[in-house]
């Protein structure tokens, strides 16, 4: 039995859930739509291109959480779901998930995107096991902060390795799938590293070391198109 990691973002979603419920906010009128759509899209780049400033992103994104109820949030979500996730999932991403649990393997996802926004997905694909940036909550509100080390880049490792330690399972043998060259520090760890529709820079690197590339979202896209 092998740990089997999935990123989430682009990965088993054919779109990421965090640029999209930004948009989705926008949609809904309760954020300035013209200064918060410039503002993900300009945060959402800088992450394609490797320079994302990880905690101006975290202020900027978990600052709407911490302006409404819980109960109203939870009922934006179900409706984020329904509107724009469950065209982002597509059969390939489906396959592969039933494929490491047919196996046997535990199965989780690590993803930079917050736990508020990416819990419901996990469990809507099945997975178990969220390492997630996780929003600070005080008396059953968000306050804007994030709690502990946010799950991006190198701080993906040092998540993991907590979690590990927690659970005591090892990380011989493990796989991890991922769209992005941000991903490159927990790729490089593991024993199976899968590029999956990946970015430029990570595809070149993947190239290079003889790793492994799949596709996953053509019937997503199709179905996001569609819609």
């Amino acid at each position: 039995m092998s740990l089997a990691i999935f990123d989430l973002d682009n990965t088993l979603l054919a779109g990421d859930s965090d640029y999209l419920w930004g948009q989705f906010l926008c949609e809904l009128g309760v954020v300035d739509r013209d200064s918060y759509e410039r503002e993900n899209e300009r945060f959402y780049q800088d992450y394609r291109e490797g320079r994302l400033d990880i905690m101006a992103f975290l202020a900027f994104s978990l600052r709407p959480l911490s302006e409404h109820p819980r109960e109203q949030l939870d009922a934006w979500h179900s409706r984020f779901m329904r509107e724009k996730i469950e065209p982002l999932i597509g059969a390939g991403a489906q396959n592969l998930i039933a494929r490491h649990g047919e196996a046997g393997d535990t199965l989780m996802i690590i993803t930079a995107t917050n736990a508020f926004v990416t819990a419901p997905i996990a469990e809507r694909l099945g997975i178990p096991h969220l390492i997630a940036t996780e929003p600070e909550e005080l008396d059953g509100r968000y306050t804007g902060r994030v709690a502990g080390v946010p799950s991006f880049r190198d701080g993906k490792v040092t998540r993991l390795e907590q979690w590990l330690a927690l659970n005591h399972v090892s990380l011989d043998d493990a796989w991890f799938y991922s769209d992005s060259h941000n991903d490159l520090p927990l790729l490089e760890l593991v024993s199976h590293p899968v590029a999956v529709d990946p970015d430029t820079k990570l595809a070149a690197h993947a190239r290079d070391k003889g790793w492994p590339v799949i596709h996953l979202h053509t019937d997503a896209d199709e179905r996001s198109r569609a819609g």
